[in-house]
């Protein structure tokens, strides 16, 4: 599991610079690479980084619980 974090949180951050760059200098790095914002690959990347979003949106909540381990979401991070 500690891999699929790893994973998660390295699309995150590459989801959070490319969206600085759209915001400070309005260059999309991904749509670049693969040849405009509408080609199948960047979507595919678009959508890879959103869902890698949603799932670091479930580990925050699983760091900000206080149910003191009794919640299904701390039972499963105390057997990793």
């Amino acid at each position: 599991m500690g891999f699929i974090r790893f994973i998660v949180m390295l699309l995150i951050v590459i989801g959070a610079l490319n969206w600085g760059l759209v915001g400070f200098f309005n260059y999309n790095l991904v749509a670049d690479i693969f040849g405009g914002e509408s080609s199948v690959g960047a979507r595919i990347v678009f959508a890879i980084v959103g869902l890698a979003g949603l799932w670091g949106i479930s580990m925050l909540c699983c760091k900000a619980c206080r149910c003191k381990g009794s919640c299904s979401c701390c039972n499963k991070n105390e057997k990793q």
